[in-house]
């Protein structure tokens, strides 16, 4: 130490030398921690809500079957050669439910079916009718039940299907399974980097004749096998769990509308058959069966809803209402003045994404492949709740030996700082494009940044 002219000792002069650069990690080495800590706190976290929709979106898919039980006086009739009109069903079903505005008639498919009519209940909840089953050989009123959307779920579909999407909570309630979808995918991708990446640097390691660690603990070899487990099943179910988690975001709250504006500007919106015909001055209506021999002459196969006309110089418009492969989703216009067919819409037509759409959706739902597709869902919703519960059961198993924690460790903090520059921008470009398009995404890994800041500011850990 040396003392200047005012007796004071001297400041030690700072080396000019540069400071230390920021380390980083070449390559995957770089990524994986960050894809690591990305898994880890999402899986904790979503997890619950991955386990919840999986279990109701089983729940859903056997609804069918549950159905054809639970209401099969009101769907059945015994078979005969006896046919009513259909104007003389919905006049039967109009005296069974006169407070209703008839919406539209589905003609019983086969002798074995009942006709169900279609009503709008005065001051209804928006997606829910009344219909009346019809025997439509003998004119007995089989039934009176709501039913719900656009497919007639009947009330068990109905209770089960708006448990799936919201849990009975309304809009917030929403929310639940949007945060579940829209990180399903994130869950998965991240999943699938760090498979990668391991499996990388095991080749890397047996190029350089290096012999991997073996696990040294029983708790080191408990984890490997979990580990094991999860990895296998998560790489077999990654692309049918990104098109659960796609498929299920058309139906969120506010991503939904980004997929929808984003159809709409590639033009992949589903096309609707125009119901714009002339007035009729005598106000002449052939009614409902002519409706349906015009279409049935052009082509139209059951089961089919036909929808009336609901204002002067509106047509009746009779759509294929069939939900299994081959897709059969034509639909007509029909002049109630003339019984002619004005305008016809072939699912042919249909733009490649609106074609997309429908199968993705039909599938999700698992009607498109009928029982076959019920089983793979199945598979799916059961490795969700299998991932998850390996996960949580491998965080339990990082729990310190000596105790003093209930809970496993987390992957070290500070992980993005190893990641080079040239990766880690992109991936914060992509994050926040899909944080815009998926709201409620953008809003929750934001909250988990800060809980993690503040977690870490508490510890005085580096972020």
């Amino acid at each position: 130490m040396t003392i200047d002219e005012r007796g004071a000792p001297e400041r030690p002069v700072e080396s000019t030398a540069a400071k230390p650069k920021r380390r980083t990690a070449p390559g995957w080495a770089g990524v994986r921690p960050l894809l690591m800590r990305l898994h880890f706190y999402a899986g904790v976290f979503v997890g619950p809500f991955l386990v919840i929709a999986a279990l109701t979106g089983i729940a859903y898919i056997y609804t069918p079957q549950i159905e054809e039980a639970v209401y099969d006086h009101e769907l059945h009739v015994a078979a005969s050669d006896t046919w009513l009109p259909l104007e003389r069903q919905v006049d039967i079903a109009r005296e069974a439910f006169p407070e209703g505005a008839l919406k539209s008639v589905r003609p019983a498919p086969t002798p074995t079916d009942t006709t169900q009519v279609i009503f709008t209940p005065p001051q209804a909840t928006p997606s829910y009718f009344q219909t009346v089953f019809v025997d439509p050989h003998t004119g007995e009123v089989r039934g009176n039940l709501e039913t719900y959307g656009s497919g007639q779920a009947l009330p068990v579909r109905a209770w089960i299907d708006v448990l799936h999407r919201n849990l009975h909570l309304g809009e917030v309630g929403r929310i639940y399974s949007e945060l579940a979808a829209s990180w399903l995918s994130v869950i998965v991708l991240a999943g699938f980097g760090l498979w990668l990446s391991r499996r990388i640097a095991l080749r890397r390691a047996a190029k350089r004749d290096k012999p991997t660690a073996e696990p040294s603990t029983e708790g080191a070899a408990k984890r490997g096998r979990t580990l094991s487990r999860h990895a296998v099943v998560g790489l077999w179910a990654a692309v049918g769990l990104l098109f659960l988690s796609a498929t299920g975001l058309t139906w969120s709250g506010h991503a939904g509308e980004n997929i929808g504006e984003l159809r709409s500007a590639l033009n992949w919106s589903t096309p609707s058959v125009s119901a714009a015909v002339d007035p009729s001055p005598a106000g002449r209506d052939v009614g409902l069966d002519a409706a349906r021999e015009a279409t049935a002459r052009a082509g139209l196969t059951d089961p089919v809803e036909i929808r009336v006309p609901t204002a002067p110089g509106k047509a009746y418009v009779v759509a294929e209402v069939g939900r299994t492969w081959p897709s059969h989703a034509d639909s007509m216009a029909v002049d109630p003045a003339s019984g002619q067919v004005t305008d016809a819409l072939r699912f042919d037509e249909y733009p490649l994404g609106a074609k997309l759409s429908k199968w993705g959706i039909d599938a999700h739902m698992g009607f498109l492949f009928g029982v076959p597709n019920q089983i793979v869902l199945t598979l799916l919703g059961l490795a969700i709740v299998g991932l998850v519960g390996w996960g949580y059961r491998m965080w339990w198993l990082r729990r310190p030996p000596m105790g003093g924690s209930p809970f496993g460790r987390a992957p070290a903090r500070g992980s993005w700082r190893r990641a080079p520059v040239k990766t880690l921008v992109p991936i914060l470009l992509v994050g926040a494009a899909l944080a815009w398009f998926m709201p409620v995404l953008g809003v929750s890994l934001l909250a988990f940044l800060v809980l993690d800041a503040v977690i870490g500011w508490s510890l005085s850990d580096p972020v």
